[in-house]
């Protein structure tokens, strides 16, 4: 007999799905999940609630190790903060990358408050305030100019505070990064200047004179992408549109940035990244740049690859029903927390992103269900009918891949419900 919360399986709706990368980023001991070295559930306990955010300090740091040893060393590292903006975290990174890339005041602010650099910190996005600028100009951080707007406050700020105030040009470029998850460059677009208008751009920079000190170009041409080809495509074709805009520049190029790209595994059949050709070919282009833009340091901006797979995402079971034969794991987090893996931040066809129940991660019953969380919305959906171990009340629900996009990308204050914490471990 089937009794009330266990469904027949043979009425359970099944389907299938090529796996998901393997998640051995970390540890599991005793059946438990290991995440800075402390067990799951040892860890919620230590952080006093659930929901929350865990990321791996070791593992952001071996991250920045394997990148170090595979890109040549003229190539300089730089962590796009967007991707997760915790103090702490950023405060970790600044010390093992070579800059910090902002894009608002308030990111200028906590890269500067975790100890950056200012000349190795830049400031991007289609929309800074005038005051946003004033700040940036005071500190003495690059600004990546997106429009023909911003040069003449920026001059303006330059002689007010009696220092140039730094620039660079974003590009945007005149191709698109192929089989990029999110295009930022390449047709029309709200980010940089169009290629085709920069030449009329550099000579408005000079014209300002001595109250800017033009420094280089920075290209982007999209994100979340797991094709090296692809990449090295980009990267070469920013170099070469860069090398023909320097023509036109008004000093001599001293940064070129050529973005990032780089992709890691979220959804079934993806693979991770294979960087040993990307590696190859930015030792290749660096090896020019030695010859044709003497001047210039190379930099990669690089985010969600850096923390994205650092992190984790913990709910709590706090019901388990079933329904007309399927199951519903109910947490006490959900879209409101991490909207990225509800499927409700970019993605036209909702896929599940890895998910394990993490206190179980060596028992042997496992059924297919669904982990919901506690809003009143379908869309508050983590994980979608999926083979998991069997769970019920008081177990905790991890989602992997959590580094990136997380807490700051989702809607905390929808529907009234507490926030979640984030540790560094």
């Amino acid at each position: 007999m089937q009794t009330a919360d266990r469904p027949d399986p043979s009425e359970r709706p099944e389907r299938a799905l090529p796996s998901h990368a393997a998640m051995d980023q970390f540890a599991v001991r005793d059946g438990e999940l290991v995440i800075g070295g402390v067990p799951l559930a040892r860890l919620a306990a230590r952080v006093g609630q659930t929901p929350f955010y865990a990321y791996d300090r070791a593992l952001l740091a071996r991250r920045v190790g394997e990148l170090r040893a595979a890109l040549p060393p003229a190539v300089r590292l730089h962590y796009a903060m967007k991707a997760n903006p915790m103090p702490a975290l950023v405060g970790h990174l600044a010390a093992l990358v070579d800059g910090i890339d902002v894009a608002s005041g308030g990111e200028l602010k906590a890269a500067l408050d975790a100890g950056a650099d200012p000349r190795e910190v830049s400031f991007a996005g289609p929309g800074k305030r005038p005051e946003e600028l004033r700040q940036a100009v005071a500190a003495g951080v690059l600004v990546n100019l997106e429009s023909f707007r911003e040069v003449a406050p920026l001059a303006a700020l330059g002689a007010e505070l009696g220092v140039p105030a730094r620039i660079a040009v974003r590009v945007n470029p005149d191709f698109e990064l192929k089989s990029s998850g999110m295009k930022m460059g390449g047709g029309a677009k709200q980010f940089g200047v169009d290629a085709e208008q920069v030449p009329a751009l550099l000579d408005e920079i000079a014209r300002a004179g001595e109250a800017l000190a033009f420094e280089g170009f920075h290209l982007f041409a999209g994100s979340q992408n797991l094709k090296a080809e692809a990449i090295i495509e980009a990267q070469c074709k920013s170099y070469e549109l860069a090398l023909r805009l320097a023509a036109h520049a008004p000093a001599p190029v001293r940064t070129l940035n050529l973005g990032g790209g780089f992709g890691i595994p979220y959804f079934p059949g993806e693979r991770r990244l294979d960087l040993a050709p990307i590696a190859a070919n930015l030792a290749a282009l660096a090896a020019r740049a030695a010859r044709e833009l003497p001047q210039a340091a190379l930099v990669v901006e690089l985010g969600r690859y850096l923390v994205g797979e650092a992190g984790v995402y913990v709910a709590r079971v706090v019901d388990r029903k079933v329904s007309r034969g399927q199951v519903f794991l109910v947490t006490d987090g959900g879209l409101h927390h991490h909207l990225s893996a509800s499927g409700n931040f970019g993605q036209v066809i909702r896929k599940n992103y890895p998910v394990a129940i993490g206190n179980r991660m060596a028992d042997a019953a496992r059924e297919t269900a669904s982990v919901v969380g506690p809003l009143c919305t379908p869309l508050d959906l983590l994980a979608d009918r999926m083979t998991l171990a069997v769970a019920d009340v008081g177990d905790l629900v991890v989602v992997y891949q959590s580094g990136a996009y997380g807490l700051s990308a989702s809607p905390q204050g929808f529907l009234g419900h507490p926030a979640p914490v984030e540790v560094l471990v």
